[in-house]
């Protein structure tokens, strides 16, 4: 049996746009989402990422507060995160696997965090704002969230095949270099960030001479003698 629908209207600018709502709490009208989370944007520069962004929003839109919270129902949490969705998949969009071919490892990554910052530009106020809001200790496990979720998104897309241990430690090591250069991008006021992207080539370097390193440790660790080996041998006259 087909549930029954109700007609509910928003506005998006100067356009009104009808929707289909189903009479029951647990639906979620993903059809609102982006509409609600762009009227929102307009208002974090001055109020910050609190509460009172949905509810601005869904007045905006002409929507009632409750039909705003079916559909971000953890209120300025869920704005947060489909932003941070939303970003990551422009990264991808401006790296595909045409603009990636020919590049060295390091080049891909960098290109990734550079696209990744260069999604934010438009939203700059809003994206400090996410940083202060994810800051906050009872936020900082969804900030951790956000950061991985980029991160590994980032590897991905270069088709990285590591495992066990190298796979969490490259995560690791890029969460440092992305969210520093963040970081340092957010308060850069250099022509087209250029001291942004200096930093960013001066954090790779340190990254590739440190994976240099690692990789000459684990070599020497490989060809050294087996002590417990020899000691066995020493202890039975082997």
């Amino acid at each position: 049996m087909n549930p029954h629908y109700d007609k509910e209207l928003y506005r998006s600018g100067d356009q009104w746009h009808t929707i289909n709502m189903v009479k029951r709490k647990t639906d979620i009208p993903d059809e609102l989402r982006e509409p609600l989370l762009e009227a929102g944007l307009q208002h974090v520069p001055f109020e910050g990422w609190s509460d009172k962004i949905l509810t601005q929003a869904a007045q905006d839109l002409d929507l009632p507060k409750g039909i705003a919270l079916l559909a971000f129902p953890g209120g300025v949490h869920d704005m947060i995160d489909l932003l941070a969705i939303q970003q990551d998949q422009k990264m991808i969009a401006a790296c595909d696997d045409k603009t990636l071919e020919g590049l060295k490892i390091r080049q891909k990554i960098t290109l990734l965090i550079r696209s990744r910052i260069e999604a934010e530009q438009d939203i700059r106020e809003a994206a400090r704002s996410a940083v202060t809001y994810c800051a906050l200790p009872s936020n900082s496990l969804f900030g951790l969230k956000l950061l991985y979720r980029t991160v590994d998104l980032m590897w991905k897309r270069i088709h990285d095949k590591s495992t066990d241990l190298n796979y969490y430690t490259k995560r690791l090591t890029l969460s440092g270099v992305y969210s520093s250069t963040f970081l340092y991008w957010l308060n850069d006021e250099s022509e087209d960030y250029g001291d942004t992207w200096n930093f960013l080539d001066r954090r790779i370097n340190n990254v590739m001479q440190f994976e240099k390193g690692k990789a000459k440790l684990m070599q020497r660790w490989h060809d050294a003698p087996d002590f417990c080996r020899m000691a066995g041998k020493m202890r039975y006259g082997g």
